[in-house]
């Protein structure tokens, strides 16, 4: 393996994806060519996993490249854009074919579950990182704004809060589970629920959201800087899945959900006007979503739980 040069390496494990609409010109030029749908915006986001930061160096290829595509995508989800492509920049130390191979297999498992094809990248040697950057279409009038927040709103969160973190406790031994648990826990982490269909059904209903990567509350405070406004969640609300409540104690399982990170859920806001609306799209279970809170006049984000504001050990992932 060590004797592929660059391109033959994309070739070999890259390249030969069946390509989604769009694409003129895909891998094996100097750039992609794509043509964006007429009447819709493109949508573009970009993140960077750092083996050791983002994930464990000695993890399952398959569940790198899966956990790495979806946290990229889940941005595209909280726009309410539509995944279409996607440039990968991936740095290695060494080009080892096995880890290639289940590379490969695991981003384009989760490329066909989102239907969102690869069009371009790089390889460079290097501490193991990888980039994504994904594209999206979405309706101009439909996009979802972190600035869209106003006084009244009512806030929810799609899925459970705070399994991420949990399951960070988990691969670092911090905590032993069962079997069962674990599966839950390894899948929360490595192959998170991207709330894409979700957020197409609340297209109408809402107007602003956040993906919930850094944490609840450090998320959801920045909705409230973009908006000018506050939020009061109430801790006694906050979904929580029931191996997370087995796992540990209460106080912990709440700092886990309010500043853990890594639940890859939706926080967004609803005008009390379209509730009902919303209410429909759960019975149809369309969505699951919860309500938590409340955005209000202000600028503080907080927590009451029985009245009194919950301040938890960290206020959400730094990423300096």
């Amino acid at each position: 393996m060590a004797n592929l040069s660059e391109f033959e390496l994309i070739d070999q494990y890259f390249g030969g994806q069946i390509a989604s609409y769009g694409v003129n010109l895909g891998i094996g030029d100097d750039c992609a060519l794509l043509t964006v749908p007429q009447g819709r915006q493109l949508a573009v986001s970009i993140d960077t996993l750092i083996g050791g930061s983002h994930f464990p160096k000695n993890a399952d290829p398959e569940l790198i490249a899966e956990r790495a595509l979806r946290v990229s995508i889940s941005d595209l989800a909280a726009m309410g854009a539509d995944p279409m492509w996607m440039t990968l920049a991936i740095t290695l130390p060494s080009a080892e074919s096995q880890w290639l191979a289940g590379f490969s297999r695991g981003l384009f498992r989760s490329a066909e579950e989102f239907n969102i094809s690869l069009v371009g990248g790089d390889t460079t040697r290097g501490p193991l990182a990888v980039t994504l950057q994904v594209h999206g279409s979405v309706e101009p009038e439909k996009a979802m704004l972190r600035s869209e927040a106003r006084v009244g709103d009512i806030v929810f969160v799609t899925g459970t809060v705070g399994d991420g973190a949990a399951a960070l406790a988990v691969i670092k031994k911090e905590l032993e589970v069962g079997k069962s648990a674990f599966s839950y826990f390894m899948s929360r982490y490595y192959t998170p629920k991207i709330q894409i269909r979700p957020m197409r059904a609340l297209a109408d209903v809402s107007r602003c959201a956040i993906d919930i990567s850094d944490g609840l509350l450090a998320d959801l405070g920045h909705i409230c800087n973009a908006s000018g406004v506050g939020a009061v969640i109430e801790a006694e609300r906050l979904p929580l899945s029931d191996p997370l409540r087995k796992l540990t104690d209460s106080e912990t399982a709440l700092n886990w959900a309010l500043a853990g990170g890594d639940d890859y859920q939706v926080c967004f806001t609803v005008s009390p006007n379209k509730i009902a609306r919303l209410e429909e799209l759960q019975e149809q279970h369309q969505i699951e979503c919860t309500a938590i809170g409340e955005i209000v006049r202000g600028k503080d984000c907080v927590c009451l739980s029985e009245g009194r504001v919950v301040v938890p050990e960290r206020t959400g992932y730094k990423h300096f």
